[in-house]
């Protein structure tokens, strides 16, 4: 019983170093949103970092409009950056639990 115990907090230890790795990956890998004219374009890790706004020059000359599409732009680049993240931990964290019956459905 014991043996068990021991041998599932290795494997739960062990899923925390992976998750805490892909964490520090995702912070190298970068996503590009461009609004639908391509006049913002978005740079941003997968850890949902903003690392880059390019503004077409054109839109300096609309408070409004260039508003309206940074944040557009921006909360698409967030989603896309989400989903990546929540995919990559999610995939890391079920590979690395332990068998415990009933769980499986947790990660799903």
């Amino acid at each position: 019983m014991f043996g068990d115990m021991m041998g599932m907090m290795g494997k739960l230890k062990e899923a925390q170093q992976k998750v805490e790795a892909t964490k520090k990956r995702l912070d190298t890998v970068t996503l590009e949103e461009t609004s639908p004219e391509g006049l913002v374009q978005v740079n941003i890790t997968a850890n949902r970092e903003v690392k880059e706004i390019k503004i077409d020059d054109s839109l300096l000359q609309d408070k409004e409009q260039l508003e309206d599409y940074l944040v557009l732009t921006v909360n698409k680049a967030i989603e896309k950056a989400t989903r990546v993240n929540e995919t990559e931990l999610a995939a890391v964290a079920k590979e690395g639990m332990p068998n415990i019956p009933g769980m499986d459905s947790l990660f799903k």
